[in-house]
């Protein structure tokens, strides 16, 4: 028997598991898509929108231009009092309210005035007023130049303005794009580009803590006995067995990787940083793995304590929330945990616009732990195998 032929065991053994498929590709899933799905949309105001029954073409148009704005995330009220309420209660960052004679002073030729309702200790929503008055301004933009076509040409307003809407959709205005420049945002992007690469940390090493049973299992029916009857050095066994631990946790990796590309539009950096990064932490996974095989006596105690385990480090590591907004002193405990490094390494590939060299420390940090993971591991289950106790 070779190193191979274990491998091959322990791969096509762990595939046909359904526990451990779903643990491996259904549930980092599914919970990608809640905590992608809760953060999504912290980098918007909530705006609600109070527009009266019957109004007209240009108050739609408005509540329509501030509906779509990037920036904004509207809800529609059927009466001030019920946005007020909810701008109480703090649902609300602010309050736009729709003048109903909106359409007859704009075609008056009179000016007009848009309420903005912000609570006075909500800071909120005082910067939501910058970005409702740039919707506003370029709705108000077209109203002129609709006016000043009626105007000095006569006409229909409504005519115009459709003219002076089109005439903006054709035409290239000048746009402004930001750019940070050797930005250092403590944070990853918002929405599923920030929950997917912190699962793939949490769940590729709770899987390979959890995968530890079956070496558990392995050990107590005997089969690793067996092997080491036969001309099979306990060497073989532990490179067997930590290779097929790599390429499950590999396995699991590219998964998430490949979904969150294809399903939620993740853009995973720099493609050779990514990829070095997902292979040392897979490393990582695997020395973990394999260590919990080696030290637990039964398979029901992998299961108990290693996803707990897994959790907690996953937790004090930031997979759950940003460490930037933890205290210095948890933010210090919580790099004595892998999973810190890795998500480190992530915040810098994905908001910094960082590069292999840019995660260099956060490799080297990694590496140490993979290296001190599988040499623990290595002679743990070595003396497994070949200690005077029985397995």
């Amino acid at each position: 028997m070779t190193a191979l032929a274990v491998t091959r065991a322990t791969v096509e053994r762990a595939l046909h598991d359904r526990t451990a498929l779903f643990f491996m590709v259904l549930l980092p899933v599914a919970i990608i898509v809640v905590i992608g799905v809760t953060v999504s949309g912290f980098d918007q105001f909530r705006v609600g929108l109070v527009t009266a029954r019957q109004a007209g073409p240009v108050a739609q148009e408005l509540t329509a231009d501030l509906a779509a704005a990037p920036g904004l995330r509207t809800h529609a009220y059927d009466s001030a009092a019920d946005a007020r309420t909810a701008l109480r209660r703090a649902e609300l960052d602010a309050v736009v309210v729709v003048p109903s004679g909106l359409d007859a002073n704009v075609r008056a030729g009179r000016s007009v005035t848009i309420p903005v309702l912000v609570e006075p200790s909500g800071s909120a929503g005082h910067s939501a007023v910058s970005s409702v008055a740039a919707v506003v301004a370029d709705h108000a933009a077209r109203l002129q130049a609709a006016r000043f076509a009626t105007d000095e040409t006569g006409g229909d307003f409504a005519a115009n303005l459709t003219l002076a809407h089109a005439a903006e959709q054709g035409a290239s205005p000048i746009s402004v794009r930001t750019e940070t420049v050797n930005g250092d945002s403590d944070y990853l992007p918002l929405g599923y580009s920030y929950s997917t690469p912190t699962m793939l940390v949490l769940f590729v090493f709770i899987n390979a803590l959890g995968g530890g049973a079956a070496i558990v299992q392995t050990r107590r029916t005997g089969v690793y006995t067996r092997a080491l009857a036969a001309p099979v050095s306990p060497r073989t066994l532990v490179a067997g067995e930590a290779a097929a631990y790599l390429l499950l946790a590999l396995l699991q990796s590219l998964l998430i990787v490949g979904i969150g590309a294809l399903a939620f539009d993740v853009a995973w950096g720099d493609p050779l940083a990514a990829g070095i990064l997902v292979l040392v932490w897979a490393v990582v996974g695997t020395g973990a793995g394999v260590l919990a095989g080696a030290l637990f006596s039964t398979p029901e105690q992998v299961h108990a304590v290693g996803p707990a385990f897994g959790i907690a480090l996953g937790m004090l590591g930031g997979c759950m929330w940003p460490l930037a907004l933890v205290p210095d002193w948890l933010r210090t405990a919580g790099h004595a945990t892998p999973q810190a490094w890795a998500v480190d390494a992530w915040t810098t590939l994905l908001s910094r616009d960082g590069g292999l060299r840019s995660i260099l420390g956060e490799l080297g940090v990694l590496s140490a732990f993979a290296v001190a993971l599988l040499a623990l591991a290595s002679l743990a289950l070595r003396h497994r195998l070949t200690g005077s106790r029985p397995a």
